[in-house]
């Protein structure tokens, strides 16, 4: 049950790549989160029968949406996009290089408790850029990768996200959190 009413903020923001067996490695921090903001993807469709809507099914397809970021690393492109770094140390963008999907995880504020989220099976564009000239002011450009995030297979449950709220129940996992991707846990609890 949420503690919050309001939930505000953006920070922490951590990827954990999946490794070839499958498994996610452990979470790297990304610094300079701006912005996130992610739209369901799938539709909902309506049988009809005896003259009235008979019975509703939605498909629940993930997310898509945009990661704004102040500068999105270069290690993040070498790993997620597929890019290289060559003998000069320059990062070559390969147009086709292998993505990596990577499970993103993050934090926001409440008003009450911090929530943590980890979604997982996500992939990345390659980041848009703007280069502006600085004028009377210097305006930071920011840089943004659209991430595409589908359900994956976890303990026979087809997953797209979790979300975890500070509490005193939830403390230990909540602290560990960054340490490596939390996994559901489907065992019924009493």
């Amino acid at each position: 049950m949420d503690k919050n009413k309001v939930l505000f903020g953006l920070r922490n923001v951590h990827v954990a790549f999946k490794g070839e067996a499958g498994a996610y490695g452990v979470p790297k921090p990304v610094p300079g989160a701006v912005n996130l903001g992610l739209s369901g993807a799938g539709d909902t469709e309506t049988f009809y029968a005896d003259d009235i809507p008979y019975f509703t099914f939605s498909a629940n397809n993930g997310y898509t949406g945009d990661l704004e970021m102040a500068i999105i690393p270069d290690w993040f492109k070498i790993e997620a996009l597929g890019w290289v770094k060559d003998g000069n140390g320059m990062v070559i963008e390969v147009a086709d290089g292998e993505q990596k999907p990577f499970a993103l995880l993050f934090e926001v504020q409440g008003d009450k408790a911090k929530k943590r989220y980890v979604y997982y099976n996500c992939n990345s564009s390659k980041p848009s850029e703007e280069h502006a000239t600085i004028e009377d002011t210097r305006t930071p450009q920011t840089q943004t990768a659209t991430i595409t995030i589908i359900p994956e297979e976890i303990e026979g449950k087809s997953v797209v996200k979790g979300s975890l709220e500070m509490s005193l129940e939830t403390a230990t996992a909540f602290n560990a959190f960054y340490e490596s991707v939390l996994l559901p846990d489907f065992t019924p609890t009493p």
